[in-house]
């Protein structure tokens, strides 16, 4: 019976993903030009000449250690501040909460187009209200400032965008599980004379670490694979500083016209996202079996 209802899942899936996951392998040990995709011809199969190529570039490694660094710092910020205002919810009003929640909703409803447009507004060079608050600080000359000038700054600009996005979802799970921490432990504990961080340590965190391994594993896979909000935020023209791994490969399949280069691209990245989920996988398998 389980696998009876798990099988429409796996086959939507298998719809869905599999057979443009299998073109993709398949385009990667190609060598697919504009000839052969207006001529509607089958490409000549090269083998591994298309990953021996991307692998021995140097710049898709520094692409790819620039994707880990942005995922390390979108996913610890994301996890910090969801787990800071879920604490924080419990601790207020009813009304406060109910809004709050309502708020968060709304955030995780608008779409990716909409935020980088807000955000876009915010750091305009000659209109932004980021350079107008931060003009008011002694000191400090942001007059026509632009933030895409220095990727660092940019990268800050882009990464506000993703953890904006993420922080809902997080938010909303780690609420919800903290629901489940039995409050006759906490007080138990603050009884025996520990404090705030220690009853969080030994009592709220190893009852939540489950949901908080989710979705810190969830957050990473999805900001890894970030690619619209570059897109959007540089107006569909990013510079190679704000390369990462999702547009490289869209800009050498799309713009370079290297379709078969950008296939191998997307499979190493592919690649690389399942070696997170088997992480992630064996985190739960491991704790299932503690429990």
């Amino acid at each position: 019976m389980p696998y009876v209802l798990i099988a429409p899942t796996v086959l939507a899936l298998a719809a869905v993903l599999g057979y443009p996951l299998v073109e993709l392998v398949l385009l990667s040990f190609q060598d697919m030009t504009r000839r052969e995709l207006f001529a509607g011809t089958e490409p000549p199969w090269v083998g591994l000449d298309q990953y021996r190529t991307v692998l021995s570039d140097r710049f898709f490694w520094v692409v790819v250690g620039r994707t880990a660094l942005f995922t390390l710092v979108c996913t610890v910020a994301t996890m910090v501040t969801a787990m800071l205002v879920a604490l924080l919810l419990r601790q207020v009003s009813p009304w406060v909460r109910l809004v709050t929640g309502a708020v968060l909703v709304a955030v995780w409803a608008m779409p990716v187009m909409v935020a980088a447009a807000v955000f876009r507004w915010l750091v305009d060079p000659e209109f932004g209200v980021a350079n107008w608050l931060l003009g008011l600080v002694p000191g400090l000359s942001f007059d026509r400032h632009n933030w895409f000038e220095d990727p660092w700054q940019g990268f800050a600009v882009i990464a506000a965008v993703v953890i904006w996005g993420s922080l809902p979802f997080a938010t909303i799970t780690l609420q919800a599980a903290l629901t489940q921490v039995p409050p006759e432990l906490e007080e138990a504990a603050r009884v025996d004379g520990a404090e705030g961080p220690k009853v969080f340590r030994h009592i709220v965190f190893p009852v939540i670490r489950p949901a908080f391994v989710m979705v810190t594993s969830l957050t990473a896979i999805w900001t890894f694979g970030v690619f619209n909000q570059i897109w959007l935020m540089r107006s569909g023209t990013p510079e190679k500083e704000y390369y990462l791994l999702g547009v490289h490969s869209f800009i050498e399949s799309f713009a370079v016209n290297r379709y078969s280069t950008g296939a191998a691209i997307a499979v190493i990245t592919v690649l690389l996202l399942l070696a997170g989920a088997v992480v992630y996988v064996r985190q739960l398998v491991r704790m299932g079996e503690a429990e």
